[in-house]
């Protein structure tokens, strides 16, 4: 039976997770669940791409995605079921789609939704989705082809001649801070040159380190996490608190009206 990883923006503190898992074992009863995070911030779409993308290349060829995120931002009349480098995505038609993939792609069907009107409902819709495929049903018999989808553009780093503004696009648990420069930009833009990342109080980090172990307990430093990705800690310590960051939001930042708010780090290139 499938394997069926689940993300949402629902939360943990009701019972909507659990209903929607309900759904998917009343069509397929020996599916695998896997729970990647039910926390990602409510209208974040930077977050949730960053955390979708570096989920999906973990996984075995086939996998099923469901992305229970933003799902009623517009009242549209069908889900999405892409394929993609052997891996099935399945969200709503809100643009995540695109800015996860950060291109097309290889197929995409929309699945009627009717009555789909809450996230219960949206559940079942795609796991029956998931078990026609999984049955061996085409993707064009299981939804319809050739639609137009709403597209966003992942957000990227901006670029001049000797610097990179990249912007915080999550923080973990440990308040450590990733920014959405990735190595292969990071090497490109810098072409051998010398470099220093620096923060509006005056911070600068002019090493990349491999690991947090690299600099002595409280200090700062800079290394590519394990999504390869630029990532500003502090060596057992909280980087976003200590250094005044918070993550991207289209949405919040009037909660942070009465905090220190910023959030695009530059890097110099000499």
């Amino acid at each position: 039976m499938p394997l069926i990883t689940l993300t949402s923006d629902i939360g943990d503190n009701d019972y909507l997770v659990a209903a929607a898992k309900g759904q998917l074992l009343q069509v397929m009863p020996s599916c695998t669940l896997v729970d990647v995070s039910h926390r990602l911030t409510p209208f974040n779409y930077p977050q949730a791409a960053y955390v979708c993308r570096s989920m999906l290349r973990n996984y075995p060829e086939h996998t099923f995605h469901m992305l229970l995120i933003n799902l009623f931002e517009n009242k549209n009349e069908h889900l999405l079921l892409a394929y993609y480098r052997h891996q099935y995505i399945l969200c709503a038609d809100n643009g995540l789609l695109q800015m996860i993939l950060e291109n097309s792609p290889e197929m995409v069907i929309g699945l009627p939704v009717e009555r789909a009107r809450d996230t219960i409902s949206v559940a079942r819709v795609m796991g029956k989705a998931i078990k026609a495929v999984n049955d061996g049903q085409p993707l064009q018999k299981i939804g319809v082809s050739d639609i137009q989808i709403v597209e966003k553009n992942p957000l990227q780093p901006m670029v001049g001649p000797d610097w990179i503004d990249g912007q915080v696009i999550f923080i973990d648990r440990f308040e450590n801070i990733v920014v959405n420069i990735t190595r292969d930009t990071f090497e490109r833009e810098r072409r051998g040159r010398g470099f220093s990342i620096a923060f509006k109080r005056g911070e600068v980090i002019d090493t990349i380190s491999e690991t947090y172990a690299d600099v002595p307990e409280g200090e700062k430093l800079a290394l590519f996490n394990a999504a390869g990705y630029l990532e500003i800690a502090i060596n057992k310590g909280n980087a976003a608190g200590l250094l005044g960051f918070v993550g991207y939001s289209e949405k919040e930042s009037m909660h942070f009206q009465n905090r220190l708010f910023y959030q695009t780090i530059r890097v110099f290139f000499d």
